[in-house]
């Protein structure tokens, strides 16, 4: 399928009903509304076209993006195209499932996420703090900076109530992936789940709610999960 063609079929399985929905969530204009089931349809025809699918991105179109991001080769992409796609995001929802997953299946991953956490800008710090989350869910262990890990856990402790709204968001959940993905790490996840308490944040007219790090790292024990890897992250 050409461009066209794909953003023509993305526009026909729009509805307002997804469209109102994402817009609670804060989405922004240019998209149709298409699910992310639906979305999933399309791939097949995108997966083996690295250049649609940059060019489904560059479109700047919400349901394209997301499209994109399911679509595209992440060992393929270049620093410079991991850090456009950053610049470009418009809401969470792409920063975090899309860009931080796909950065995290890049050779840039880290490199990336330190970068990202640095900025001053709240999505694009958003994308660094998804970025790590997301590594630690695919990353062997043997391969984890721990120490690195730990620095950043001690500056979510001390500085997560005091960050943006959905930065917020992304440093409570780096804790629960520590603590769900870093065995060796998952009691110095607690310790600081325990001090950071309940996390607020803002998330407009839904009834989506920020976990509680004790408690989801709990589940994550209880089912015996604790440091098992996803084969992907991006979903």
């Amino acid at each position: 399928m050409t461009l066209e063609e794909i953003m023509k079929t993305l526009e026909e399985m729009g509805t307002e009903q997804t469209k109102k929905t994402f817009l609670r969530h804060g989405a922004q204009e240019p998209f149709f509304g298409v699910k992310i089931g639906d979305l999933k349809k399309l791939v097949k025809f995108v997966k083996k076209d690295q250049e649609l699918a940059l060019a489904l991105y560059s479109t700047g179109n919400s349901d394209a993006m997301y499209l994109a991001g399911l679509s595209i080769n992440p060992k393929l992409m270049t620093k410079e195209q991991l850090q456009k796609w950053a610049r470009e995001v418009q809401w969470y929802m792409i920063a975090e499932s899309i860009v931080g997953a796909v950065a995290a299946e890049s050779q840039f991953a880290i490199e990336l996420a330190r970068d990202w956490i640095k900025s001053d800008v709240e999505l694009i710090e958003d994308c660094g703090w998804s970025t790590y989350s997301h590594y630690l869910s695919i990353a062997p262990d043997e391969e984890i900076d721990k120490e690195e890990v730990r620095t950043l856990l001690n500056y979510v402790e001390n500085n997560i109530h005091l960050s943006k709204n959905r930065v917020r968001y992304t440093m409570n959940g780096f804790v629960i992936s520590v603590g769900s993905f870093v065995p060796s790490l998952t009691v110095e996840a607690m310790m600081v789940g325990q001090k950071i308490g309940k996390v607020n944040v803002e998330v407009g007219n839904t009834a989506c709610k920020v976990p509680l790090v004790t408690d989801y790292i709990e589940k994550v024990e209880a089912r015996g999960k604790i440091g098992v890897k996803k084969k992907t992250c991006i979903c």
